[in-house]
This record gives C-alpha cells, sequence and structure tokens, in this order.
C-alpha cells in the first residue's frame, strides 16, 4: 500500500501542504498519524476517493489508477455499449478511434493500457492494426482485444499477437469484467 505525506499530496492536489492538513484534520481527507509525531500519512486509495468525490483531477495519479481503453471501432451502438460498461467511476478513461491510422495517433498520444479492435472495420485493416502494434516496442506490453464477427466468415489468423478475442454479440459487462482483471495484474486499479 502507497502512502504519502501531506507535502504529496498538496503538490499532486496543487494547493499549500496546510490545506492538506486542513483537509486531515477536519476528517475529509482520511489517513493516519505516525505514532510519536505529528507526521500524517494518507494512503493512496484515500486521496484517490477524496479526489474523486470533489471533482479535483487525479494529476500524476491517473496514470497508475485508471485502465486506459482505446476502443478501434466504427459501429456506433457496440461503442456506446463498451463506454457504458467502463465508466471513469470504475477507473476507465476510454478514447475511440474509427480507422488505423486515427488508432496508431491515439495510441502514440493517449498510452493505453489495452486496444479493443473490431474487426467489423474490415479483417485486413484491423490484422494490420494488431501487427503495427506488437512491431513497436512502445506497445508490446499493451492488452490486444480482437471483436470477430459473427457472420460466419473466415476468421482465422495468427492469433499470438492478440491478447483475448470476444465473438459479436457479446456481453459488455464480460468483456469490462475481462479488462478490468487483465488490466488490473498489471496496475493497481481503484
Amino acid at each position: 500500500m502507497k502512502v504519502f505525506t501531506t507535502g504529496q499530496v498538496a503538490k499532486i492536489c496543487k494547493v499549500a501542504p496546510r490545506t492538506v492538513s486542513k483537509w486531515f484534520d477536519s476528517g475529509r481527507l482520511k489517513g493516519y498519524r505516525i505514532p510519536g509525531s505529528q507526521d500524517r500519512r494518507i494512503p493512496r486509495e484515500y486521496l484517490i476517493k477524496f479526489l474523486k468525490e470533489h471533482g479535483m483531477p487525479l494529476g500524476t495519479l491517473e496514470d497508475e489508477t485508471l485502465a486506459k481503453v482505446l476502443i478501434v471501432a466504427q459501429d456506433q451502438v457496440l461503442i456506446d455499449n463498451v463506454k457504458r460498461e467502463l465508466p471513469i467511476e470504475k477507473s476507465f478513461k476510454v478514447a475511440v478511434a474509427a480507422s488505423g491510422f486515427d488508432a496508431g495517433i491515439q495510441a502514440e498520444s493517449f498510452h493505453p493500457d489495452c486496444i479493443i479492435v473490431d474487426f467489423s472495420i474490415g479483417r485486413a485493416e484491423a490484422l494490420q492494426i494488431c501487427q503495427n502494434l506488437r512491431r513497436s516496442s512502445e506497445f508490446t506490453e499493451v492488452i490486444l482485444i480482437a471483436l470477430l464477427p459473427n457472420d460466419g466468415g473466415d476468421t482465422s489468423f495468427e492469433r499470438s499477437s492478440i491478447n483475448e478475442t470476444f465473438r459479436k454479440p457479446f456481453d459488455s459487462a464480460l468483456l469490462a469484467e475481462r479488462l478490468r482483471t487483465l488490466v488490473g495484474q498489471r496496475k493497481e486499479l481503484v
């Protein structure tokens, strides 16, 4: 369990250390005092809860507490269903790309933990996206999930670059739970 000093919390929140002490002393920010000292310590999960409750930005904590998911799809119903199951309140931050080119740009700037590729955008383009991501050393650890169409077509391909596959139609809640498990193995989600 990671804990912060009032000074560290002040830097994260961009406030004075005395403000953090007031939050702590009033009971709004939970934590504990070091025995025999007046020093305060705030456990990470209490700080994140406090920030979320008060609508404050997570700042530097965002990368370590949110599962960033990039959805590469053109089907708006699919996108909406997946986004509904991956709200920020459940530690997810979602971005969307409609093409391979857009996916590359989004991946570079968003730094996702997981990329969901809907093969309905075109089998060749979807495979190209997955192969390009795996070739880049920056994205070798990114979780790749393929959403395969249930059209009876040929879906055989080299699956070594893909971590998981879901055949449409699928349960978005099940996908969200699987994402929480996969990303949770790599970072501490709240």
